[in-house]
Protein backbone atom coordinates (compact mmCIF):
# COMPACT_ATOMS: atom_id res chain seq x y z
CA UNK A 1 0.00 0.00 0.00
CA UNK A 2 1.76 3.26 -1.33
CA UNK A 3 1.01 6.49 0.37
CA UNK A 4 1.39 9.83 -1.29
CA UNK A 5 1.15 12.77 0.92
CA UNK A 6 3.28 15.30 -1.43
CA UNK A 7 0.45 17.10 -2.55
CA UNK A 8 -3.51 16.83 -2.99
CA UNK A 9 -2.76 17.24 -6.86
CA UNK A 10 -2.02 13.74 -6.93
CA UNK A 11 -5.54 12.12 -6.37
CA UNK A 12 -7.45 9.97 -9.18
CA UNK A 13 -10.72 10.20 -10.08
CA UNK A 14 -13.57 8.29 -7.85
CA UNK A 15 -15.74 5.51 -10.16
CA UNK A 16 -18.49 7.70 -9.67
CA UNK A 17 -16.70 10.55 -11.15
CA UNK A 18 -14.86 8.59 -14.15
CA UNK A 19 -18.80 7.51 -15.03
CA UNK A 20 -19.69 11.34 -15.21
CA UNK A 21 -16.94 11.96 -17.47
CA UNK A 22 -17.50 9.29 -20.23
CA UNK A 23 -21.33 10.39 -20.43
CA UNK A 24 -20.30 13.80 -20.62
CA UNK A 25 -21.66 15.97 -23.76
CA UNK A 26 -19.03 17.88 -25.39
CA UNK A 27 -18.51 20.14 -28.47
CA UNK A 28 -15.55 22.70 -29.40
CA UNK A 29 -14.79 24.77 -26.18
CA UNK A 30 -12.39 27.19 -28.60
CA UNK A 31 -15.87 27.65 -30.76
CA UNK A 32 -17.95 27.78 -27.81
CA UNK A 33 -19.71 25.13 -28.34
CA UNK A 34 -18.55 22.92 -25.30
CA UNK A 35 -22.30 22.42 -23.26
CA UNK A 36 -20.47 20.94 -20.19
CA UNK A 37 -17.56 23.06 -20.25
CA UNK A 38 -19.95 26.21 -20.46
CA UNK A 39 -22.43 24.34 -17.83
CA UNK A 40 -19.43 24.00 -15.55
CA UNK A 41 -18.28 28.25 -15.81
CA UNK A 42 -22.16 28.87 -15.49
CA UNK A 43 -21.87 26.73 -12.36
CA UNK A 44 -18.97 28.34 -10.69
CA UNK A 45 -19.79 32.24 -11.55
CA UNK A 46 -23.03 31.69 -10.00
CA UNK A 47 -21.46 30.02 -6.85
CA UNK A 48 -19.65 32.88 -5.92
CA UNK A 49 -22.02 35.65 -7.83
CA UNK A 50 -19.93 36.44 -10.66
CA UNK A 51 -21.09 36.90 -14.00
CA UNK A 52 -18.71 34.52 -16.23
CA UNK A 53 -16.08 31.94 -15.79
CA UNK A 54 -13.55 30.69 -18.09
CA UNK A 55 -12.09 26.51 -17.72
CA UNK A 56 -8.54 25.96 -18.12
CA UNK A 57 -6.43 23.19 -17.84
CA UNK A 58 -4.65 24.96 -14.47
CA UNK A 59 -4.48 27.19 -12.17
CA UNK A 60 -1.28 28.78 -13.01
CA UNK A 61 -2.51 29.20 -15.85
CA UNK A 62 -6.19 31.03 -14.68
CA UNK A 63 -3.63 33.09 -12.32
CA UNK A 64 -1.41 34.04 -15.52
CA UNK A 65 -4.61 35.36 -17.76
CA UNK A 66 -6.05 36.89 -14.91
CA UNK A 67 -3.09 39.18 -14.22
CA UNK A 68 -2.15 39.62 -18.10
CA UNK A 69 -5.78 40.82 -18.30
CA UNK A 70 -5.16 43.24 -15.18
CA UNK A 71 -1.99 44.85 -16.36
CA UNK A 72 -0.12 46.88 -18.45
CA UNK A 73 3.51 45.98 -19.11
CA UNK A 74 4.96 47.90 -16.24
CA UNK A 75 2.35 47.94 -13.76
CA UNK A 76 3.19 46.51 -10.18
CA UNK A 77 1.30 43.81 -8.55
CA UNK A 78 1.16 43.94 -4.52
CA UNK A 79 1.84 40.10 -3.50
CA UNK A 80 3.26 38.15 -0.48
CA UNK A 81 6.48 36.89 -0.93
CA UNK A 82 5.51 33.40 -0.88
CA UNK A 83 2.42 33.82 -2.98
CA UNK A 84 2.00 30.84 -5.59
CA UNK A 85 1.82 33.09 -7.94
CA UNK A 86 5.11 34.54 -7.63
CA UNK A 87 6.62 31.71 -5.92
CA UNK A 88 5.92 28.36 -7.78
CA UNK A 89 4.72 29.62 -11.05
CA UNK A 90 7.83 30.39 -13.54
CA UNK A 91 8.07 34.42 -13.25
CA UNK A 92 5.00 34.10 -15.04
CA UNK A 93 4.45 37.54 -13.70
CA UNK A 94 7.09 39.01 -15.60
CA UNK A 95 7.50 36.37 -18.57
CA UNK A 96 3.19 36.92 -19.67
CA UNK A 97 2.77 40.47 -18.41
CA UNK A 98 6.00 42.32 -18.32
CA UNK A 99 4.64 43.41 -14.97
CA UNK A 100 6.81 44.26 -11.78
CA UNK A 101 6.28 43.04 -7.97
CA UNK A 102 6.11 44.48 -4.69
CA UNK A 103 6.52 41.51 -2.39
CA UNK A 104 4.85 41.55 1.65
CA UNK A 105 6.83 39.87 4.03
CA UNK A 106 3.66 38.71 5.54
CA UNK A 107 2.16 36.51 8.50
CA UNK A 108 2.72 32.82 6.69
CA UNK A 109 1.65 33.90 3.18
CA UNK A 110 -0.98 36.39 4.23
CA UNK A 111 -1.39 39.72 4.11
CA UNK A 112 -2.90 42.55 5.53
CA UNK A 113 -4.73 46.00 4.41
CA UNK A 114 -2.19 47.86 6.12
CA UNK A 115 0.50 46.28 4.13
CA UNK A 116 -1.45 46.63 1.12
CA UNK A 117 -1.68 50.51 1.10
CA UNK A 118 1.63 51.22 2.73
CA UNK A 119 2.93 49.74 -0.68
CA UNK A 120 0.74 51.67 -3.12
CA UNK A 121 2.99 53.81 -5.17
CA UNK A 122 2.74 57.41 -5.96
CA UNK A 123 1.92 58.83 -8.82
CA UNK A 124 5.40 59.44 -9.88
CA UNK A 125 7.08 58.84 -13.35
CA UNK A 126 9.91 56.84 -11.25
CA UNK A 127 7.98 54.01 -10.08
CA UNK A 128 5.21 51.21 -12.10
CA UNK A 129 2.45 51.65 -11.31
CA UNK A 130 -0.03 49.82 -8.17
CA UNK A 131 -2.57 47.93 -10.23
CA UNK A 132 -3.00 45.26 -8.35
CA UNK A 133 -3.53 43.47 -5.35
CA UNK A 134 -3.49 39.21 -4.97
CA UNK A 135 -4.05 37.29 -2.47
CA UNK A 136 -4.08 33.34 -1.91
CA UNK A 137 -6.58 31.40 0.24
CA UNK A 138 -5.50 29.39 1.62
CA UNK A 139 -1.84 29.85 1.69
CA UNK A 140 0.08 26.90 0.65
CA UNK A 141 3.68 27.75 2.09
CA UNK A 142 1.55 29.13 5.04
CA UNK A 143 0.52 25.90 5.64
CA UNK A 144 -2.82 25.88 4.91
CA UNK A 145 -3.77 28.56 6.91
CA UNK A 146 -6.87 30.57 5.82
CA UNK A 147 -7.51 34.24 5.78
CA UNK A 148 -9.89 36.15 7.87
CA UNK A 149 -12.89 37.47 6.29
CA UNK A 150 -13.06 40.66 7.87
CA UNK A 151 -9.37 41.51 6.65
CA UNK A 152 -10.31 40.30 3.06
CA UNK A 153 -12.92 42.97 3.40
CA UNK A 154 -10.56 45.63 4.61
CA UNK A 155 -7.96 44.75 1.84
CA UNK A 156 -10.98 44.74 -0.57
CA UNK A 157 -11.74 48.57 0.73
CA UNK A 158 -8.32 49.74 0.31
CA UNK A 159 -8.52 48.39 -3.19
CA UNK A 160 -11.72 49.95 -4.07
CA UNK A 161 -10.50 53.69 -2.57
CA UNK A 162 -7.13 53.21 -4.80
CA UNK A 163 -8.83 52.19 -7.87
CA UNK A 164 -6.62 48.85 -7.50
CA UNK A 165 -7.80 44.93 -8.91
CA UNK A 166 -8.22 42.86 -6.22
CA UNK A 167 -7.44 38.79 -7.17
CA UNK A 168 -7.51 36.25 -5.63
CA UNK A 169 -5.54 32.23 -6.10
CA UNK A 170 -8.22 30.25 -4.93
CA UNK A 171 -6.29 27.35 -5.15
CA UNK A 172 -7.71 25.89 -2.20
CA UNK A 173 -10.58 28.25 -1.72
CA UNK A 174 -13.26 25.58 -0.86
CA UNK A 175 -10.83 24.18 1.85
CA UNK A 176 -11.17 27.52 3.57
CA UNK A 177 -14.95 28.22 3.29
CA UNK A 178 -15.34 25.08 4.87
CA UNK A 179 -12.75 25.76 7.42
CA UNK A 180 -14.24 29.22 8.57
CA UNK A 181 -17.91 28.23 7.62
CA UNK A 182 -18.28 30.97 4.62
CA UNK A 183 -20.24 30.22 1.52
CA UNK A 184 -18.70 31.12 -1.59
CA UNK A 185 -21.05 34.17 -2.44
CA UNK A 186 -19.74 35.60 0.32
CA UNK A 187 -16.43 35.75 -0.80
CA UNK A 188 -17.11 36.19 -4.59
CA UNK A 189 -17.84 39.89 -3.57
CA UNK A 190 -15.05 40.84 -2.65
CA UNK A 191 -12.76 40.02 -5.40
CA UNK A 192 -12.77 40.96 -8.95
CA UNK A 193 -11.24 37.76 -10.29
CA UNK A 194 -11.37 34.71 -8.75
CA UNK A 195 -9.17 31.63 -9.30
CA UNK A 196 -11.09 28.40 -8.43
CA UNK A 197 -9.00 24.73 -8.55
CA UNK A 198 -10.89 21.96 -8.90
CA UNK A 199 -8.00 19.61 -9.02
CA UNK A 200 -6.64 19.57 -5.50
CA UNK A 201 -8.55 18.70 -2.39
CA UNK A 202 -11.65 18.37 -4.68
CA UNK A 203 -10.16 15.32 -6.66
CA UNK A 204 -10.83 16.18 -9.94
CA UNK A 205 -8.15 15.03 -12.35
CA UNK A 206 -7.60 18.48 -14.69
CA UNK A 207 -8.84 22.64 -14.53
CA UNK A 208 -9.33 25.45 -12.72
CA UNK A 209 -12.11 28.32 -13.76
CA UNK A 210 -11.01 31.89 -14.00
CA UNK A 211 -14.26 33.82 -12.51
CA UNK A 212 -14.74 37.45 -13.41
CA UNK A 213 -17.16 40.10 -15.19
CA UNK A 214 -18.36 39.58 -18.77
CA UNK A 215 -15.79 41.61 -20.46
CA UNK A 216 -12.86 40.22 -17.92
CA UNK A 217 -13.72 36.77 -19.25
CA UNK A 218 -14.04 37.90 -22.87
CA UNK A 219 -10.54 39.25 -22.65
CA UNK A 220 -9.33 36.52 -20.78
CA UNK A 221 -10.43 33.79 -23.45
CA UNK A 222 -8.42 35.45 -25.79
CA UNK A 223 -5.22 35.20 -23.22
CA UNK A 224 -6.40 31.91 -23.10
CA UNK A 225 -6.04 31.32 -26.83
CA UNK A 226 -2.38 32.53 -26.86
CA UNK A 227 -1.19 30.51 -24.02
CA UNK A 228 -2.42 27.25 -25.63
CA UNK A 229 -5.23 27.03 -23.48
CA UNK A 230 -8.23 25.98 -25.75
CA UNK A 231 -9.24 22.33 -25.12
CA UNK A 232 -11.08 21.85 -27.75
CA UNK A 233 -13.58 18.69 -26.31
CA UNK A 234 -12.12 19.75 -22.57
CA UNK A 235 -15.82 18.60 -21.48
CA UNK A 236 -14.84 15.36 -20.00
CA UNK A 237 -12.31 17.24 -17.44
CA UNK A 238 -15.08 19.90 -16.71
CA UNK A 239 -17.43 16.72 -16.35
CA UNK A 240 -15.22 16.09 -13.66
CA UNK A 241 -14.98 19.27 -11.83
CA UNK A 242 -18.80 19.17 -12.27
CA UNK A 243 -18.74 16.00 -10.13
CA UNK A 244 -16.61 17.49 -7.66
CA UNK A 245 -18.42 20.52 -6.75
CA UNK A 246 -21.53 18.50 -6.55
CA UNK A 247 -19.89 15.55 -4.07
CA UNK A 248 -16.35 16.66 -2.75
CA UNK A 249 -16.64 19.92 -0.90
CA UNK A 250 -18.48 18.92 2.59
CA UNK A 251 -16.11 15.78 2.49
CA UNK A 252 -12.97 17.99 2.58
CA UNK A 253 -13.72 18.94 6.41
CA UNK A 254 -12.40 15.10 6.32
CA UNK A 255 -8.54 15.86 4.97
CA UNK A 256 -8.78 18.56 7.36
CA UNK A 257 -9.06 16.21 10.44
CA UNK A 258 -6.54 13.67 9.39
CA UNK A 259 -3.93 16.73 8.94
CA UNK A 260 -5.03 17.54 12.90
CA UNK A 261 -4.19 14.14 14.07
CA UNK A 262 -1.05 13.90 11.99
CA UNK A 263 -0.24 17.21 13.69
CA UNK A 264 -0.88 15.69 17.13
CA UNK A 265 1.31 13.10 16.16
CA UNK A 266 4.40 14.90 14.98
CA UNK A 267 4.13 16.54 18.09
CA UNK A 268 5.14 14.42 19.93
CA UNK A 269 7.89 13.22 18.48
CA UNK A 270 11.53 13.63 19.52
CA UNK A 271 12.63 14.53 16.22
CA UNK A 272 10.45 17.38 15.34
CA UNK A 273 11.20 20.93 16.44
CA UNK A 274 8.10 22.71 15.89
CA UNK A 275 4.92 21.76 14.00
CA UNK A 276 3.28 24.67 12.55
CA UNK A 277 -0.40 25.19 13.34
CA UNK A 278 -2.77 23.30 10.97
CA UNK A 279 -5.88 24.41 10.10
CA UNK A 280 -7.47 22.67 6.95
CA UNK A 281 -5.33 19.55 5.19
CA UNK A 282 -1.71 21.25 5.13
CA UNK A 283 0.57 19.83 7.40
CA UNK A 284 4.26 21.77 7.72
CA UNK A 285 6.79 20.94 10.73
CA UNK A 286 10.05 21.25 10.94
CA UNK A 287 12.71 18.92 12.26
CA UNK A 288 15.09 19.32 15.02
CA UNK A 289 18.84 20.34 14.79
CA UNK A 290 21.50 17.95 13.55
CA UNK A 291 18.20 16.29 11.21
CA UNK A 292 17.40 17.30 7.50
CA UNK A 293 13.77 16.97 6.45
CA UNK A 294 15.69 15.13 3.47
CA UNK A 295 16.49 12.30 6.08
CA UNK A 296 13.17 11.91 6.73
CA UNK A 297 11.40 11.98 3.47
CA UNK A 298 14.05 9.08 2.20
CA UNK A 299 12.83 6.94 5.77
CA UNK A 300 9.59 7.40 4.26
CA UNK A 301 10.04 6.56 0.71
CA UNK A 302 11.88 3.01 1.80
CA UNK A 303 8.49 2.26 3.92
CA UNK A 304 6.22 3.56 0.60
CA UNK A 305 5.24 7.13 1.86
CA UNK A 306 5.72 9.80 -0.09
CA UNK A 307 6.42 12.98 1.62
CA UNK A 308 8.22 16.66 0.58
CA UNK A 309 10.93 18.18 2.20
CA UNK A 310 11.09 21.94 0.92
CA UNK A 311 13.95 23.33 2.54
CA UNK A 312 16.46 21.66 4.69
CA UNK A 313 14.23 21.54 7.85
CA UNK A 314 11.14 21.31 6.29
CA UNK A 315 8.82 18.84 6.01
CA UNK A 316 5.09 19.04 4.09
CA UNK A 317 2.48 16.67 4.33
CA UNK A 318 -1.06 16.90 2.67
CA UNK A 319 -3.90 14.91 3.52
CA UNK A 320 -6.55 14.24 0.89
CA UNK A 321 -9.58 12.53 -0.91
CA UNK A 322 -7.22 9.07 -1.42
CA UNK A 323 -5.92 9.17 1.82
CA UNK A 324 -8.27 7.08 4.13
CA UNK A 325 -8.14 5.82 7.90
CA UNK A 326 -5.95 2.60 6.86
CA UNK A 327 -3.02 4.56 5.55
CA UNK A 328 -3.54 7.37 8.46
CA UNK A 329 -2.60 4.69 10.49
CA UNK A 330 0.16 3.52 8.56
CA UNK A 331 1.47 6.89 8.00
CA UNK A 332 1.37 7.57 11.81
CA UNK A 333 2.89 3.75 12.56
CA UNK A 334 5.56 4.57 10.69
CA UNK A 335 6.66 8.30 11.63
CA UNK A 336 7.09 6.74 14.73
CA UNK A 337 10.03 4.58 13.86
CA UNK A 338 12.39 7.06 12.51
CA UNK A 339 15.44 7.47 14.94
CA UNK A 340 17.27 10.45 13.49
Amino acid sequence: MKIDLRSDTVTKPTKEMLETMMNAKVGDDVFEEDPTIIALENKVAQMFGKEAGLFCPSGTMTNQVAIKVHTQPGDEVIIEKNSHIYYYEGGGIAFNSGASVKLVDGDRGRITAEDVLARINPDDVHFPVSKVVSVENTSNRGGGCCYDVEELKRISQICKENKLTLHLDGARIFNALVKKGHTPGEMGGLFDSISVCLSKGLGAPVGSVLLGTNEMIRRGRRVRKVFGGGMRQGGYMAAAGIYALDNHINRLEEDHQKAQVLSETLSGLSYVKEVLPVETNIIFFKMRDGLTGSELVDYLAKNEILALSLDRETVRLVTHLDFDDDMLGKTMEILKTFQG
